[in-house]
């Protein structure tokens, strides 16, 4: 990465992180619920937390000889 790519990149302002918009529904963020525009946008991402939405597929991990099914 040459300086002038650096210069570009900082003076670019969607890459900040104020100006970046709610994940959940595009709307402006609040300081109060960051990243979120609101309660409700936060529960929705905690839901899906929860709910296990938010998942990286990895390899399937090898059973544990005490692991075997009845």
């Amino acid at each position: 990465m040459t300086a002038d790519d650096k210069k570009s990149a900082a003076k670019q302002p969607d890459l900040d992180k104020s100006n970046r918009p709610c994940p959940i529904c595009g709307k402006p963020r609040s300081e109060r619920y960051d990243p979120f525009c609101s309660k409700r946008c936060a529960d929705v991402d905690l839901h899906r937390w929860l709910k296990g939405g938010y998942v990286i597929p990895g390899a399937n991990a090898k059973p544990e000889p005490g692991d075997e099914e009845e």
